[in-house]
């Protein structure tokens, strides 16, 4: 996989999904509010292109297990495209996520402690029925549609040194990994028309680097094409800290605050090959830290966002990453289904 692989993601799910805002929160600081895409985050972008590249759906309609999120946005898509959707979720899944399934008018089995147990059941039914599978980390057509978030973030901020993503499976990062790796904003092409829709922003004027500057002064720019990918893990759940330590994908134990999203026990195939990139970085957070973040993002930004949506800041909160003097850094904020009477203590 590379770069053009998501370009044409791009393509594919244009007039699909949104263009999320980008928010320049504190200078050179920026938040890109994935959380507000349909479905509630950016797992929409991997379902729709992953839908949509296996051209004629079969008539039993697609399947997925999920923690929620990824439910929620296979349930979305195959709404939009006029599908049936079948999800697997664990039952540590949020119910404000299974509500959300049931409106969407997903069929629902819920089975199993942790996700790795809902997707075993969501294989074997696949294989019975047909059904098109939709992982929730690890097709080459999921990580490439959720690559079309760090597009934006390159098109929209200007260029920046660093990305800070949360992981669970590793799709997400991976794809954002691989979005950002490609032109320079002075060179890179052109949004598909169209897919610019109303809530798309730009920086305000004169606050973006010049357009290419790879590095601003006092801050080593990462190895490699691109900017510096910091991949935030809970503590409890680090997949992607336990496998880069290994070699390998290795499993993991899964439990704390965000594992309803961030519930992954072994890091993705894809992932693992591309995060293994010396642009990455991984950082772990506490449960501690995420509670906070998510405290603070209501409090100081009124961003109602769930645990694992919370991740990546908690990470710049809880000093687990501290950027340099200029340091440019946008921080993917990427889920929101929450219940909200939780954001305060």
């Amino acid at each position: 996989m590379d770069y053009s692989d998501v370009l044409a993601a791009a393509g594919r799910i244009d007039g699909l999904v949104l263009r999320t805002p980008v928010l320049e929160v504190s200078p050179g600081v920026f938040f890109k509010l994935e959380l507000l895409q349909h479905s509630g985050s950016f797992k929409v972008r991997g379902a729709f292109n992953r839908m949509l590249s296996a051209g004629e759906l079969p008539p039993s309609g697609v399947i997925a297990a999920s923690g929620g999120n990824h439910g929620l946005a296979v349930a979305y898509a195959a709404r939009v495209l006029g599908v049936r959707a079948e999800i697997f979720v664990p039952e540590v899944t949020s119910p404000v996520k299974v509500a959300g399934l049931e409106a969407l008018g997903a069929h629902i089995t819920q089975t199993g402690a942790i996700y790795s147990e809902a997707a075993e059941a969501a294989a074997k039914r696949a294989a019975e029925s047909g059904a098109l599978a939709v992982h929730a980390y690890d097709q080459a057509e999921v990580v490439a549609g959720q690559g079309t978030t760090g597009l934006e973030i390159v098109e929209q901020t200007g260029g920046v040194d660093t990305v800070v993503v949360a992981v669970g499976g590793g799709g997400f990062a991976a794809g954002i990994t691989l979005g950002t790796s490609g032109p320079t904003p002075a060179t890179s092409p052109a949004p598909t028309p169209g897919s610019a829709a109303a809530s798309g922003s730009a920086p305000a004027p004169g606050s973006a680097a010049a357009p290419g500057s790879a590095a601003t002064p006092g801050f080593a720019a990462a190895p490699g094409s691109g900017p510096r990918i910091i991949a935030v893990e809970p503590e409890r759940i680090p997949t992607l800290h336990e496998a880069l330590r290994a070699g390998h994908p290795v499993a993991v134990e899964v439990s704390g605050v965000a594992a309803d999203a961030l519930g992954a026990t072994k890091i993705g195939a894809i992932a693992f090959e591309i995060l293994s990139s010396p642009r990455v970085e991984s950082v772990l957070v506490t449960d501690e830290a995420i509670v906070e973040a998510r405290r603070t993002l209501w409090a100081r930004h009124r961003v109602a966002a769930e645990p694992a949506g919370a991740t990546a800041y908690a990470a710049l909160l809880a000093g687990a990453y501290t950027p340099a003097p200029g340091e440019r850094v946008a921080v993917v904020l990427c889920g929101s289904n929450t219940d909200p009477s939780t954001l305060t203590p």
